[in-house]
């Protein structure tokens, strides 16, 4: 059986630690950005399950500067306990959807930080311009830069259900285009989209096995409160995961994906005053044990179900 450190997947944390030689930890800023699904440039709406924050509930006040934001986290942080290096996450709707300049200097402003080791920016593909990449290229030579790419699934019909906006050509030529650059790219999936079976979601990780991606997020499907979905989910359109048809899920996908992959999440946080279902994933530390027993007990890893080795 596999191990990276005390679990039997390539976690986030066993990364960081071997990168950074300590315990590091992100600080979610808002860079007052919106996003071209709901400025009208590909519609109003947003992605059917995105809320009002744009995936940023829980970033920072947006009406602080990059530097206050970053200082007011890290001072909460620290009290708790001991801290020293973090990555600054710029979260909350399409990060990189602004010029250049703007991008630049907020950009710059979190990599100035002397708590700030490296720099994660989650975005769309099809927001990722020449210029831009340009900038993010130069900005990687200072510290490690990451791009966090919503593709969600794989599949074209759920992903004009859930209006994503782009074809999977363009993720593909995304990909390429930040490897080019030496730039980590990590990719936000959410596991138990309407209409998807169990075999849907392993092809999306498979499919993610052959693209040159450092790392994944495996996110549970959260009906938020005021999203078009929460309405699809009111009249009984489809349903969420239990909790354990969930662990048992997150394990077959870990086993499907390559060992070398990061895993950057593996269940997901909703806002307790917005989420409507399921409740189960507010419980977050009794998932994560959950899950680690059943593993450990049935000597499931990482890569278990593939062909794949570390070089």
């Amino acid at each position: 059986m596999m191990k990276w450190g005390e679990k039997p997947y390539h976690s986030l944390d066993y990364m960081l630690r071997e990168r950074f030689g300590e315990k590091v930890y992100k600080v979610t800023l808002n860079g007052g950005m919106s996003c071209p699904n709901r400025d009208g440039k590909l519609g109003t709406r947003g992605c059917i399950f995105c809320s009002a924050g744009g995936s940023g509930d829980f970033a920072a006040d947006s009406s602080l500067s990059i530097t206050e934001q970053i200082d007011r986290q890290i001072s909460i942080l620290s009290a708790k306990r001991p801290i020293h290096k973090y990555i600054a996450y710029f979260q909350a709707f399409t990060n990189t959807y602004a010029p250049v300049e703007y991008l630049e200097k907020i950009f710059t402003e979190a990599l100035s930080h002397p708590g700030i080791v490296a720099l994660s920016i989650g975005t769309r593909p099809d927001c990722l311009g020449k210029d831009v990449v340009t900038l993010l290229s130069r900005l990687n030579r200072q510290k490690p830069v990451w791009v966090e790419l919503g593709l969600q699934t794989i599949h074209e019909k759920t992903a004009a259900y859930i209006r994503r906006g782009y074809p999977l050509s363009c993720f593909e030529d995304a990909v390429k285009r930040l490897r080019s650059e030496d730039i980590e790219v990590i990719v936000h999936t959410i596991l138990g989209l309407p209409g998807e079976s169990t075999q849907d979601i392993l092809n999306t990780m498979e499919y993610l096995n052959h693209q040159d991606i450092q790392g994944i997020k495996l996110q549970l499907l959260h009906v938020l409160r005021g999203t078009d979905l929460a309405s699809d989910y009111e009249k009984g359109l489809f349903c969420t995961y239990e909790r354990d048809e969930y662990i048992s899920l997150v394990i077959s996908c870990l086993e499907h994906l390559r060992p070398d992959m990061v895993i950057h999440r593996i269940t997901g946080d909703g806002p307790k005053d917005l989420l409507i279902s399921p409740l189960w994933a507010s419980r977050k530390r009794e998932v994560l044990n959950l899950l680690h027993h059943q593993m450990k007990e049935n000597h499931n890893y990482q890569g278990r179900q593939t062909n794949w080795q570390i070089n």
